[in-house]
């Protein structure tokens, strides 16, 4: 199955323009209102939409030994070194580590972002991203602003860049796909199937880490629209392949930046190709629909 993407545009592909040593903190980045500054102007601000995983970890020895010490202060008696670590964090005495453990966003793996929340309260959300009982269909999706590479220090050596986050959820793959509205023809098993392997489609295409205009756009599709699940799940029904997943700036972008995400569907038996695409609008943090999914005519 070939699946194919355009180059990545210049808007909401890059890290922030100039010297990263002038840019300002992660966690103080101008507020952005349709991805225009207060003046009117262009900003360099990038935007992040990722699947992936968050995993708590040391950034040195001295944040190490403390937290040993807060888990033997706890009533831990019983407890997985994982649960115990939850409930350490989940603690307001101890809520102080939280802030100086060094989260890190991984996707497929691999090590991609550390992630500082914009507002202090939102601990909380990297805590619960922290499950008791780690699973592999854990998926947790981050929404915030690309910085600059971490420091060295930071973060134990690692300088992967940096993100800003304003949202983070976190639940697991097989409540993703049960959440999804399942078609009458369908049985529960065949769509179950079918959703999964979209899904995972979606996550691995070039390396998907979710900072391009196409990644944040795909990456929407998958957790906010139903409808690409719906239509794959009725081409698998009539005999026919998802043989390819394109996502094109649209030409009817002008000022805003949107994305046409184009699902190619083969059959298996006539070798006839029909595409259908949905559009996206990516011109700001929080990407939206703009028109849902249809066929498809190439110009």
């Amino acid at each position: 199955m070939s699946q194919t993407q355009s180059a990545p545009p210049p808007t909401g592909s890059s890290p922030p323009a100039g010297n990263p040593q002038q840019q300002p903190p992660v966690g103080e980045q101008p507020a952005q209102t349709g991805g225009c500054s207060s003046s009117g102007d262009k900003t360099s601000v990038s935007f992040v939409y990722a699947v992936g995983r968050v995993e708590p970890r040391f950034p040195g020895l001295g944040v190490e030994k403390e937290f040993a010490q807060a888990v033997g202060r706890s009533d831990t008696a019983g407890k997985t070194d994982r649960q115990a670590m939850r409930s350490v964090l989940g603690d307001r005495s101890t809520r102080y580590l939280a802030r100086q453990i060094c989260w890190v966003f991984t996707v497929e793996g691999l090590d991609t972002y550390i992630l500082a929340p914009r507002d202090a309260a939102d601990y909380d959300l990297l805590i619960d991203a922290v499950r008791p009982e780690p699973d592999g269909d854990d998926i947790d999706v981050v929404i915030g602003l690309l910085g600059p590479s971490a420091p060295p220090q930071m973060c134990g050596g690692l300088t992967v860049p940096m993100v800003a986050f304003d949202q983070l959820y976190s639940f697991s793959r097989e409540e993703l796909i049960e959440g999804i509205p399942r078609p009458d023809n369908q049985s529960a098993d065949a769509f179950r199937a079918t959703a999964g392997e979209l899904f995972d489609i979606i996550g691995q295409l070039a390396d998907n880490a979710g900072a391009t205009d196409e990644h944040r756009a795909l990456n929407y599709l998958a957790v906010r629209y139903h409808g690409i699940y719906a239509k794959t799940a009725e081409a698998h029904a009539a005999e026919a392949a998802l043989s390819g997943v394109e996502v094109r700036p649209s030409r009817l972008g002008g000022a805003r930046n949107i994305m046409d995400v184009i699902f190619s569907y083969t059959n298996r038996r006539t070798d006839v190709t029909e595409k259908h695409f949905v559009r996206v609008d990516v011109t700001e943090e929080f990407p939206f629909l703009v028109t849902k999914l249809s066929p498809y005519y190439e110009r």
